[in-house]
Formats: structure tokens, sequence, C-alpha cells
């Protein structure tokens, strides 16, 4: 399994802007599906956006598609996500997640066997 470690969370004021990154250790990498989800108390984790191995797919939950860029770079193990326009509905725990083996991308939390630790993001309003 590929280890994922997220980092890039913190606290931002409403309308500014924080980028995750996801750094992966293991030769999977680059034949992986990677996603981030979210998390807040109470609730279940949701999808925000997925990006397929070659970067040719990507994926968007629609409350976050125009606000959120997901990115990747094979040559160094690391998937980011852009946020920018930050809303407090955005405080969450982002967790990226690798889909190993597959060559589309996927919204779907079961399809990903490893999980990073997750980060806190907090935006006030």
């Amino acid at each position: 399994q590929v280890q994922l470690v997220e980092s890039g969370g913190g606290l931002v004021q409403a309308g500014g802007s924080l980028k995750l990154s996801c750094a992966a250790s293991g030769r999977t990498f680059s034949t992986s599906a990677m996603g981030w989800f979210r998390q807040t108390p109470g609730k279940e984790r949701e999808f925000v956006a997925s990006i397929s191995r070659s970067g040719g797919i990507i994926y968007y939950a629609s409350s976050v598609k125009g606000r959120f860029t997901v990115s990747r770079d094979n040559a160094k193990n690391v998937v980011y996500l852009e946020m920018n326009n930050l809303r407090p509905e955005d405080t969450a725990v982002y967790y990226c997640a690798a889909d190993q083996g597959t060559t589309g991308a996927s919204a779907q939390l079961s399809r990903y066997e490893s999980w990073g630790q997750g980060t806190q993001v907090t935006v006030s309003s």
C-alpha cells in the first residue's frame, strides 16, 4: 500500500486561499488515482476532488467546483489541492486517499484503499 501524509492545512479567513499537499511513499503512486475527501464532526466523510493517475481525468464535488483545483506531480509523488475563495462551510479535516491500479478517477470513498491522517482546515467568517 502507498503511505500518505497531508500538509498545508491551517486557519484562514473567508475568501482566502490554502494549498494542501499529500506526499506519497511507495512505488504505486504513479499507478493510483488520488482523491481528496473532507469530514466534519458528526458527519460522514465526503468527496471533494479526484484525479486519475495520468491527470487526464478530474472530478470535483459541486460544492467546490470553480474554487478548488486538484493536481499531481508523479515525479515528486505528490498530489495537491489548491483551495481558493474559501468559505466557513469548507472547514473540515481534509484527507487524501489512493485508489491503486485504476486508470480512472472515482468519487466513491469505498474505492480508496490507502488514507492519510488528515489535515485541519479552518475558515473563519
